[in-house]
């Protein structure tokens, strides 16, 4: 594995000088304020960044919106062949952006390599989405017409990504964007943004091997951008992937000016542990689920409700398998937690610890900070276990690290409900080999989640289904299935073929 000086250089946004000259591509100005980025795995400064002013902002979306003039004329299957080329590269690149991904945000080395995985994967589904944008076509009840429906783009496509997954959730957006014709401007998170500007580096190269318009592709880091987006005629959808409170405001600004909007908001996720469950597969996926990324992601495991019967088995089994966890450096692959994004969300941690005890929640794992010289960027937290009640508010709430609460239940409804029984609807699952339960948690009747898995935990989507859930989770879809449809506008075309003028209803109008 290459230092990070050396994965800085191959990803070509190392610079002699400290501040980050960003260059059009991406807006920012030689006379900016920086941004300094420091690595929670030893709180060393990576960089500091230069930030885009409103200036900057206005010369981008000018330039993206001229870019779009010439990419949505430009054929689909050639848009695929760009998308397919950025994919390409990479794979030249995954060690070194996973890398990045890692060291910036704090997630385990491998899971950094997943997530570019991630953006490759959703490449090779553009590229043959960019064949198959289709549309249907209908009967008209008028003689001699027909009636068909068609996609087309819609402009420009802004992207608000959050910490968390730093470089796939832009991916996911953009490769679906690009190949319906849009185009796209991204406001990655400031916690990360060098992963943005990597990503930026290496999808620009392509765009200009090419010889496409660099506005194709837009980075813009800065505080004031995200409230310029949303309130930004110029801009008719925005893909806004961050924290239930401030997806109410996204929403709430895009909608007064009848925008759209892509929200993938909070999840307060929940597995239901059967009876009739496989234990030793049990403990893996809730383990996982609930420790990987140090709790900080959006499908993370939130929740345990055990069936009574085995309630006390399965709690020591997860007792035990939490004292074998390693805590530290996530680029040491012997590690299964790193440390969380930065102290605010530490003093996050702490505050929901302290509630749950003022609100009853037993702990049978006991949580902490660590401290030491392997600890030193003070971003380090023990995962914690907690017996609790599901209508605790702090259950209620979602705490962005790596805290499980376990609750009890009697029967399959009642279980259901207690999942249900959450403002967040994102994912769910049941670990059960009895097929009428797990039919069951699949019904209408069953998970009102956007996610419902069997026999797998809560994290961990693969790209070909549609990504997102339901209630304040927001309600939008990204990457698979027919979630491209979001980021076209739909358009019913009728052509009259015959000599006279039919109106529809056989409607009668003589002159």
């Amino acid at each position: 594995m290459n230092n990070i000086s050396t994965v800085l250089k191959n990803l070509g946004i190392l610079k002699l000088n400290p501040a980050f000259s960003t260059g059009s591509n991406w807006g920012a100005t030689s006379g900016a304020k920086t941004l300094d980025s420091f690595s929670p795995v030893d709180g060393k400064k990576i960089a500091s960044v230069q930030l885009a002013t409103d200036e900057d902002y206005e010369t981008v979306i000018k330039k993206a919106a001229d870019a779009f003039l010439f990419w949505r004329n430009f054929p689909a299957p050639k848009r695929g062949e760009i998308v397919r080329q950025f994919g390409e590269a990479l794979r030249m690149h995954k060690e070194d952006l996973g890398t990045l991904v890692s060291y910036e945000m704090g997630k385990s080395l491998q899971e950094g390599f997943g997530e570019v995985q991630e953006m490759i994967d959703i490449c090779d589904f553009a590229v043959g989405l960019s064949r198959q944008l289709y549309g249907l076509t209908m009967h008209s009840e008028r003689p001699n017409h027909r009636m068909y429906e068609q996609w087309h783009p819609m402009g420009i496509v802004a992207i608000i990504s959050a910490f968390n997954f730093p470089v796939a959730v832009w991916s996911w957006n953009t490769a679906l964007a690009l190949v319906c014709g849009n185009v796209c401007v991204w406001k990655p998170s400031s916690k990360t943004p060098l992963c943005g500007i990597a990503c930026q580096h290496i999808i620009a190269t392509v765009l200009k091997k090419n010889n496409m318009p660099e506005g194709i592709s837009n980075l813009l880091i800065g505080n004031s951008v995200g409230n310029l987006i949303n309130n930004d005629k110029r801009v008719p959808l925005v893909s806004f992937t961050g924290s239930t409170r401030i997806g109410r405001v996204v929403s709430a600004s895009v909608a007064s000016r009848f925008g759209r909007s892509i929200l993938e908001l909070g999840g307060n996720n929940a597995i239901i542990i059967s009876k009739d469950a496989d234990l030793e597969m049990s403990i893996i996926g809730a383990v996982f689920g609930a420790v990987g990324t140090a709790g900080q992601r959006c499908t993370s495991t939130r929740r345990l409700i055990i069936h009574e019967d085995i309630y006390e088995a399965f709690k020591n089994k997860l007792v035990k398998a939490y004292g074998q966890l390693r805590i530290g450096d996530p680029l040491d692959q012997h590690n299964h937690v790193g440390p969380l994004i930065d102290i605010a969300a530490v003093e996050m941690y702490s505050h929901a610890i302290d509630k749950g005890k003022k609100e009853g929640a037993n702990f049978v794992v006991e949580g902490g900070i660590l401290s030491g010289d392997a600890y030193q960027s003070g971003c380090y937290v023990k995962p914690c276990i907690a017996e609790v009640e599901n209508h605790y508010e702090i259950v209620q709430e979602e705490t962005f690290a790596p805290i499980l609460y376990l609750i009890k239940y009697k029967t399959l409804a009642e279980a259901i409900a207690l999942q249900n029984g959450v403002p967040q609807g994102l994912s769910s699952a049941i670990m059960t080999l009895n097929l009428r339960e797990a039919e069951q948690f699949l019904s209408a009747a069953g998970s009102d989640c956007g996610i419902a898995n069997v026999n797998i935990g809560t994290s961990g989507a693969e790209i070909g289904g549609a990504f997102g859930g339901e209630k304040e989770t927001g309600g939008g879809r990204e990457s698979g299935s027919d979630a491209w449809k979001g980021y076209m506008r739909r358009q019913t075309n009728t052509i009259n073929y015959s000599n006279t003028l039919t109106l529809a209803q056989a409607v009668k109008f003589d002159l």
